[in-house]
């Protein structure tokens, strides 16, 4: 039996170099980038308005205030996207708004609010505030100069990401193609919500699971149908599976029970299994296997279980798999408001509510089967083997999308 640091170095280390493609920026949510990019342009590209009011020379205005307004000549207005063709000189101005262009001449903006116009002489405002010379303008490349690194090779790109890439021209990124994953869950047991259930019969609840998880992975998913306890159909199943994706992830079926035909079918496919069982609770009978450069991620058939070890094993291998370098779960630091008890020999990733306040509470009873306190929790605490946590200890708990 592995521990959890060699099952994942095993994984990692059996994934292929991510292959590249290139997407529209519009397109690229969730991707990993698989080069450098760098800005092929400034930005602000030019000085511009930070507000709605009047270009002027700083050193016109100096003195201004309500009481003592200084008189400035109008030269004219422009908006956004247009440009003065004029010269903003001594004790003249211009009227402008937000990311006008400042005027040649003009070292500042007054804000309208800190300005006031008279009908009977459209041609003048008063200016009543002082203003600093480069007062409320974006100077040009102050956020960005170009040439200079936007975002290094291995970034998975967020909506801050995509919007500074739009805001420098950029078009086209090059990105880590997503990969196809299979779920196959397999179980005589199950049914589909919405049929009719016999005794000894329970509804699948584990594909639309892995789909919410897989879809945050930024990978295409496919749901294949339920497969009943029968090593032929199994079989059928997987070699389906194996020839639309890149990875097929099963859950249930990969024990050591009497109908548990994962291992068996994929063997007789030719599949090559890296490994089985890992030392962490819940989630021992984990399978890891490779066939033909693709992968499968034999998950337990408890949705707990296959929830923990997807998180601990499976999501950064899909990650890492794009070319994202950080694929450890989000995690800060918690206290414990109740003690956590792990009386076993494994690891016991238990799962936890955490408030606002950082307080950790256990989200309840803690068997593999409880979904009730799976669909509670919001992070994860690791407990060592054969250990208590007490009250009051400080603890680092893991997180994952949504929570």
């Amino acid at each position: 039996m592995l521990t959890y640091e060699e099952a994942l170095a095993r994984v990692l280390g059996a994934l292929p170099p991510a292959l590249s493609e290139k997407v529209s920026v519009a397109d690229a949510a969730g991707r990993c980038l698989l080069e450098t990019v760098t800005s092929p342009l400034d930005l602000p590209p030019f000085d511009n308005s930070a507000m709605d009011g009047y270009a002027v020379r700083a050193a016109d205005v100096a003195k201004a205030s309500a009481e003592h307004p200084i008189f400035l000549r109008i030269l004219g207005q422009i908006g956004a996207g247009e440009v003065f063709q004029g010269h903003v000189g001594v004790q003249t101005c211009v009227r402008l708004f937000t990311g006008t262009p400042l005027p040649t001449g003009a070292d500042a903006v007054v804000m309208q609010e800190d300005t006031r116009t008279n009908a009977a002489r459209p041609e003048q405002v008063q200016i009543l505030d002082a203003v600093r010379p480069w007062e409320n303008v974006r100077l040009r490349g102050e956020d960005v100069k170009a040439g200079t690194l936007l975002l290094p090779a291995g970034t998975r790109l967020g909506a801050g990401h995509l919007n500074l890439l739009a805001a420098v021209g950029l078009k086209n990124l090059p990105v880590a193609r997503r990969p196809q994953v299979g779920v196959v869950s397999t179980g005589s047991e199950l049914r589909l919500a919405g049929k009719p259930l016999a005794p000894g019969q329970i509804y699948e609840s584990n594909r639309p699971m892995l789909s919410a998880l897989l879809a945050d992975c930024g990978t295409k998913v496919q749901s294949y149908p339920l497969v009943p306890d029968s090593l032929t159909r199994t079989r059928t199943a997987l070699q389906r599976a194996f020839a639309e994706c890149d990875a097929v992830i099963t859950t249930g079926g990969a024990s050591v029970g009497q109908l548990d035909f994962v291992k068996m079918a994929f063997a007789e496919l030719g599949g090559s299994q890296e490994f089985w069982q890992v030392a962490i609770k819940p989630g021992k009978p984990f399978v890891f296997g490779t066939l033909a450069g693709k992968f499968l991620f034999g998950l337990p058939g408890n949705p707990v279980s296959a929830f923990v070890t997807f998180l601990l094993l499976v999501r950064p291998a899909l990650l890492r798999w794009q070319g994202v370098q950080d694929v450890a779960l989000p995690s800060h630091p918690g206290t414990l408001v109740e003690a956590l008890v792990n009386r076993g020999d494994r690891r016991h990733f238990v799962r936890v509510r955490v408030d606002v306040e950082g307080r950790v509470h256990s989200a309840g009873t803690q068997a593999s089967h409880m979904l009730h306190s799976l669909a509670a929790a919001n992070a994860l605490v690791e407990v060592p083997p054969e250990s208590t946590l007490p009250a009051g200890s400080p603890v680092r708990v893991l997180r994952w999308s949504g929570t």
